[in-house]
C-alpha cells in the first residue's frame, strides 16, 4: 500500500483512468462485434452506420490518448476493405 500522500493520490488517479480506459475499449469491442454481425447479414445501411460509430468512438479514444492514431487508421482501413470485399 502507498505510504506517501502523493503515492495514494496517484493510486486513486490510476484506478479512475483505468476504469475510463476500460469503458472506451469495451465500447470499441462491442461496436466491432456489431459491425461483424451486420457484415455477415449483408445489411449495407447497418454496416455503414456501425463503421461510422466505430470511427467516432476510436477518434475520441485517440483524442484521450487511449489508442494510437496509427492503430485507428489501420483498423478503419481494414474494416473498409472488408466492406468492399462483400
Amino acid at each position: 500500500m502507498a505510504n506517501h500522500k502523493s503515492a495514494k493520490k496517484r493510486s486513486v488517479q490510476s484506478k479512475t483512468k483505468n476504469s475510463i480506459n476500460v469503458r472506451y475499449l469495451t465500447k470499441i469491442r462491442t461496436n466491432l462485434n456489431k459491425f461483424e454481425s451486420s457484415l455477415r447479414s449483408q445489411n449495407t445501411s447497418e454496416v455503414q452506420n456501425s463503421l461510422k460509430e466505430i470511427n467516432s468512438i476510436m477518434a475520441k479514444a485517440v483524442k484521450k490518448g487511449i489508442l494510437k492514431k496509427q492503430y485507428m487508421s489501420r483498423k478503419l482501413s481494414s474494416l473498409s476493405n472488408q466492406i468492399k470485399k462483400n
